[in-house]
């Protein structure tokens, strides 16, 4: 698993990436009230935003952490978006890509580098 600093984290399996906001953007946005996601088939580029998720607090787009296409989205987060809140970096993932260059993922921090991160803000 990868992550930004936008606090999005992608996750290579084979030729699909899963990508979702981590733990700490869901605790940051409190319960997730609605998840608006892209549609398949839809090209992306990285940094381009990819989906809102909309909280009590505020609604925040969410960037692709890279570039690719759009082959899944997590339905089961638009019936209940308090998945997104729930299971973050598991089952509350957003959508499934196939990246343009799958090693642009290695460019992305790790956990550890993450976590440093984390320490910053």
């Amino acid at each position: 698993m990868r992550f930004t600093k936008d606090h999005e984290w992608v996750e290579l399996d084979g030729e699909v990436a899963t990508v979702g906001i981590t733990a700490y953007a869901a605790n940051a946005l409190g319960d997730v009230v609605f998840v608006e996601l892209p549609a398949i088939g839809k090209a992306l580029s990285p940094g381009e935003a990819m989906a809102v998720v909309e909280s009590v607090k505020a609604a925040s787009d969410v960037y692709s952490p890279i570039g690719g296409t759009v082959v899944q989205v997590n339905d089961a987060v638009s019936a209940e978006p308090d998945q997104v809140n729930a299971m973050p970096e598991a089952g509350g993932w957003l959508v499934k890509l196939k990246p343009a260059d799958p090693t642009a993922i290695n460019a992305l921090m790790d956990r550890a580098a993450y976590e440093a991160f984390l320490e910053t803000l």
